[in-house]
């Protein structure tokens, strides 16, 4: 196994700052980026030091990375902004549909041990997927105690005779909850 690349030995303060600071030099001015980096780790009393085609190296796999998310993004934005609220629902199939077909290809590729993906990415996707379906689960429980909160008030007011058996059945159907 091969000894780990010196920006993965990075702190992740320092990491962070590398993607910000390739985001904002519009990936370029990778000399001027090793002495700033190399500065900042003198500073902090590490002894590592990263020259300039490691940087540009992580640097490329990075942008590629930001350009996928920025794209994914957009498909997203443009898929909601065409949905209205009543298809929510949808809207979160689809996109749970999206990120399971992202993490299948991703273990189809894994077959070939030159397809490796990058570890941080696989960490995102699998986030992605259980913060989503942590989310629909939370929605459906809100939605089924919202369901029974107006149930038990149409009983009520049937109890009180404040409405008619007839009335609360025609409007447990209409709400979706006969």
């Amino acid at each position: 196994m091969p000894p780990p690349r010196k920006i993965d030995l990075l702190p992740s303060e320092l990491r962070r700052w590398l993607q910000e600071e390739l985001k904002d030099r519009g990936f370029s001015g990778y000399e001027e980026l090793a002495d700033a980096l190399n500065f900042r780790l003198e500073d902090e009393g590490l002894e590592l030091r990263i020259g300039k085609s490691a940087i540009h190296a992580w640097g490329q796999e990075f942008q590629q990375y930001a350009k996928a998310q920025e794209q994914a993004q957009d498909e997203i934005r443009t898929f909601l902004e065409e949905a209205s609220l009543k298809d929510e629902v949808d809207v979160t199939s689809a996109l749970f549909q999206q990120l399971t077909t992202i993490q299948w290809r991703l273990q189809m590729a894994m077959a070939d041990p030159k397809n490796l993906p990058d570890p941080r990415g696989m960490k995102d996707l699998t986030t992605a997927l259980n913060n989503l379906i942590r989310s629909t689960s939370l929605r459906d429980e809100i939605a089924q105690s919202v369901r029974n909160e107006m149930a038990r008030k149409l009983d009520e007011a049937v109890a009180k005779g404040d409405a008619k058996a007839e009335a609360a059945a025609a409007a447990r159907e209409v709400l979706g909850f006969a």
